[in-house]
């Protein structure tokens, strides 16, 4: 076999010069160069026991568990949500009469600011973008009837997280429920929030220490939960670049799990229950070396950076979802090819779960039929297409090894940026992750403008497409939600609600765990703006500074 030079000097250059290439980028969407092709060259030197090992085994690689698929496929977890907790649990028992295996719970914008639905910035947005949960009261209709001992239920709430799950676990505990037994987990990722989404309430110091309050309670009370779900799915919809999305979510994992070693935690009791939130885009190869990479990266610092010693405190355990950012409007049946995609690059990568976009969500929420086709797809994917029959089966491809080499690498790179900054949240101050998304998110808008990326059906092969049925809204929900929130305030005990809103004043004021006080709100059925006026009082409101 010739050098790989020697053939790209010879062979390809007499292959491009009759027909020459098609002009059409040759770089990932990290901006990374693609050589026409890969060889045992690329890899030389590269060591399989470091890079690779076996699935289940340090790196982690190949996956964190050794039968991977073969024993037990992703879970199937569609993201869903939206009006009254009744028509969200309606929603959520057809997903599972369908064959979804985890739920997962899309809250309205006023719930994500911790905000009741009667306050005045709530208005028109009740319901909307996700389901509405003002009290305890909204968390019962919402899994009225759902077995939550034996379905695990993922909720993306952020600046509220604590209260929220607290309303979860209080309706566990009212049913009988052993909370030992519950699985799920609470995203609770409020660092993503100053740096992508800005879904903030506090200022970012007693924010991150309500998330590790959550590291201190949880492995005591709720073994099994996961406290944290880092997520760079939201990084990569503000228009990050991949890289920066594996390492701007890596470097916030490192940053709760350094700030719960200064409170005094053991890192093997709560490193296990971290987990994580990776979005999957078009760039095939790219999306599963940026699996791979993560697993290696956090796998070594876990292991050789903060000293864990337990096998799963070393484990990269991740959910994806398909890339709402690349759901076009125009054509929209064409995402259906777009999520199938991404969701093959997904469990090609090995992720642990799964949601993948409905069709028709870049007009609106899903309908039923949507919803269900996006499930079905994965179905295909797990039943139909073999790729669940041996574990990491594009590794050793000259390419993609290469590709998870560079990406780690640049991560890496992207550490000693941020620390140089002082850590995640010196870098949030200086606006560093806001410059450098801006400028990637910059770069591809250029290049779709100027058509050297193509997205079909937007700038080519544009044609018009069939109108496509949205799901209808009923604007009756916000002024029913309004009436519940007003009846739960009348019934319930007022001195037990304003004891347990002061209990959460004072642990939040001495600096103490806040967590048995939300569990005593939750019971005593304190709405959640009061929760969280509480906390703007204590900690007070973030404004972002502005960056020239």
């Amino acid at each position: 076999m010739k050098p790989k030079k020697a053939w790209l000097e010879a062979d390809y250059a007499a292959a491009t010069a009759r027909l020459p290439e098609r002009g059409t980028p040759t770089r990932t969407l990290s901006d990374i160069e693609v050589a026409p092709v890969y060889t045992h060259e690329d890899l030389s030197g590269f060591d399989p026991d470091e890079k690779l090992g076996y699935p289940g085994a340090y790196p982690y690689t190949r996956g964190v568990q050794a039968s991977m698929y073969r024993s037990k496929l992703w879970t199937m977890r569609q993201f869903a949500g939206f009006g009254s907790a009744e028509g969200t649990n309606t929603r959520f028992k057809k997903l599972l009469e369908a064959g979804q295996t985890g739920l997962s719970t899309a809250f309205d914008l006023p719930t994500l600011m911790g905000l009741d639905a009667d306050h005045e910035m709530a208005r028109g947005e009740v319901g909307k973008m996700g389901v509405a949960v003002s009290s305890l009261a909204d968390m019962e209709r919402l899994f009225d009837g759902i077995d939550v001992e034996t379905v695990t239920t993922s909720m993306t709430i952020n600046s509220p997280a604590n209260a929220v799950w607290a309303m979860y676990l209080a309706n566990a505990e009212k049913r009988g429920a052993d909370l030992s037994r519950l699985g799920g987990t609470i995203q609770n990722d409020i660092l993503k929030e100053f740096i992508a989404q800005k879904e903030y309430i506090f200022p970012p110091a007693p924010s991150v220490g309500l998330v590790i309050d959550t590291f201190e309670w949880g492995p005591k009370h709720v073994p099994k939960w996961n406290f944290v779900s880092v997520s760079g799915y939201h990084i990569r919809e503000a228009g990050s670049t991949a890289v920066q999305e594996l390492a701007f979510t890596l470097a916030d994992g490192i940053h709760y799990v350094r700030k719960a070693l200064e409170r005094g935690l053991d890192i093997d009791e709560f490193a296990p229950r971290v987990s994580f939130f990776f979005n999957v885009h078009n760039d095939f190869f790219e999306e599963i070396a940026k699996f791979r990479a993560a697993r290696r990266i956090w796998a070594k610092q876990m292991r050789f950076g903060y000293g864990a010693k337990n096998p799963k405190s070393w484990m990269l355990r991740t959910h994806a979802q398909t890339a709402g950012v690349s759901l076009t409007a125009q054509q929209p049946h064409v995402n259906i090819a777009r999520v199938a995609i991404q969701a093959l690059a997904g469990v090609l990568g090995g992720t642990n779960s799964l949601h993948t976009d409905s069709f028709d969500e870049a007009l609106a929420l899903p309908t039923e039929a949507a919803a269900t086709l996006a499930l079905r797809t994965q179905q295909v994917i797990a039943h139909e297409t073999g790729v669940a029959n041996t574990v990491d089966p594009l590794a050793g491809s000259y390419y993609l090894e290469t590709l998870t080499d560079e990406m780690e690498r640049r991560c890496l790179a992207y550490f000693e940026q941020i620390d140089a900054l002082g850590g995640v949240e010196g870098a949030i101050d200086a606006g560093f992750f806001a410059a450098e998304i801006g400028d990637a998110s910059y770069r591809q808008q250029r290049e779709f403008d100027t058509a050297e990326r193509l997205t079909v059906g937007v700038n080519a092969f544009v044609s018009e497409a069939p109108k496509t049925p949205l799901l209808p809204f009923d604007p009756e929900v916000e002024r029913a939600q309004q009436e519940r929130l007003a009846r739960v305030r009348r019934e319930r005990n007022p001195a037990a609600a304003q004891g347990a809103l002061a209990a959460l004043r004072t642990a939040a004021t001495e600096g103490r765990n806040t967590m048995p006080a939300f569990m005593a709100c939750a019971h005593a059925y304190c709405t959640l703006g009061e929760q969280m006026d509480v906390l703007r009082e204590v900690y007070g409101v973030y404004q972002e500074p502005a960056v020239v």
